[in-house]
């Protein structure tokens, strides 16, 4: 399957980003792909840098605005669409969700981003309540897709239970850069840790992982808030793992790209016969997985 692949640099300009965004989809949809993958919170920046009740305004409606901007993109260049947005769900219940849409403009389904992170300059507890659609691959016509959101990357659970469910690919839109106040030779160990663990998702679950990240700097969007952190460098690096954890295509970490990778969405079958992970679990001796700590 021809996968496309976004990694952009936003700015406060909310229309110029989503306009960028369908000139690109456009280009990826003239190069084949079939499916286009696009970053956390898309339309705009990365606002969880600081706590802002304001910034609630930006939130939307699941259909809205921008389900129906991307969804007819879909359905023109008939191609299926992973977006993430700021969704409203009611008044004061507010999600990180992942929308997927499908290739005739209607939405195949959605994710609420799970695990919310709250640490400086990702302030997202003030922003999002956790997901409560579970675990479940969204069913499309090139396939059933595992989507999880950025800091869903770092939990085997989630990933190995999207594959339970029968996902046959792991989708992760994110936004994570590093700390400016880190050296670099820490900023280049998380960079590296959080590549390989997803990797270590691909080869545990013998399944393709797609991670598409922001990239460049952004500022605090209010330096004299409480809150405020010293803004993020997005260290971008978006890739695509095979079912063993190879490396189909890496991203550089300071440029915009748009990039169409083909995954062999066949190759899971032979990968999962050579290392029948799922048939040597040991289920009955897991029960103290749903424990937050053995004493």
């Amino acid at each position: 399957m021809k996968t496309g692949i976004i990694q952009q640099h936003n700015t406060a300009d909310i229309a110029n980003n989503m306009s960028r965004l369908a000139e690109k989809i456009r280009r990826l949809a003239q190069q084949g792909a079939e499916l286009i993958v696009l970053q956390e919170l898309h339309n705009g920046l990365y606002f969880c840098q600081t706590e802002d009740v304001n910034v609630f305004n930006q939130a939307e409606t699941i259909p809205g605005p921008s389900t129906g901007f991307f969804g007819e993109l879909a359905k023109e260049l008939q191609v299926v669409i992973v977006t993430s947005l700021f969704e409203r769900r009611a008044t004061g219940l507010y999600h990180n969700t992942a929308v997927v849409l499908e290739k005739d403009g209607t939405i195949a389904g959605k994710y609420r981003k799970m695990h919310i992170p709250d640490d400086p300059g990702y302030y997202e507890k003030f922003y999002f309540t956790p997901g409560d659609l579970g675990f479940q691959p969204i069913d499309t016509s090139v396939g059933r897709l595992g989507v999880l959101v950025c800091w869903d990357q770092w939990y085997p659970e989630a990933a190995r239970l999207m594959a339970l469910a029968g996902a046959e690919l792991l989708i992760y839109p994110t936004a994570i850069g590093y700390d400016p106040n880190d050296t670099l030779e820490e900023q280049q160990r998380q960079r590296m840790a959080w590549q390989t663990v997803q990797r270590g998702h691909a080869v545990a679950n013998g399944l393709p992982v797609i991670t598409v990240n922001r990239v460049g700097e952004e500022a605090t969007p209010n330096p004299q808030h409480p809150s405020s952190s010293s803004g993020i460098p997005f260290w971008g690096t978006s890739f695509v793992s095979g079912p063993q954890g190879e490396l189909l295509y890496e991203a550089p970490t300071d440029k915009e790209v748009e990039q169409v990778v083909d995954v062999d969405m066949q190759r899971s079958e032979q990968v999962r016969r050579w290392w029948p992970f799922l048939r040597d679990r040991r289920i009955e001796e897991y029960n103290n997985i749903t424990k937050r700590f053995i004493d």
